[in-house]
């Protein structure tokens, strides 16, 4: 993955979960592998959130999941 994909997937998933009210403020992406010597793609780090972003997200996954 080219270090574009994985800015443009981070920005793409900020504005999915912005559409459902959902900010996870570390989002972002994972400094260590992208700086990495290794062929591996860059991971991209979701971060912490706190208790009420947790249920919120859950909650947008299971009704997606039809769940």
């Amino acid at each position: 993955m080219h270090p574009h994909d994985t800015t443009s997937q981070v920005e793409q998933l900020r504005a999915a979960l912005a559409a459902h009210g959902i900010t996870l403020p570390s989002l972002g992406t994972d400094l260590p592998t992208f700086a990495s010597a290794y062929r591996t793609p860059p991971l991209i780090a979701l971060g912490n959130c706190n208790e009420e972003t947790a249920r919120a997200l859950t909650t947008v996954l299971r009704e997606a999941a039809g769940t």
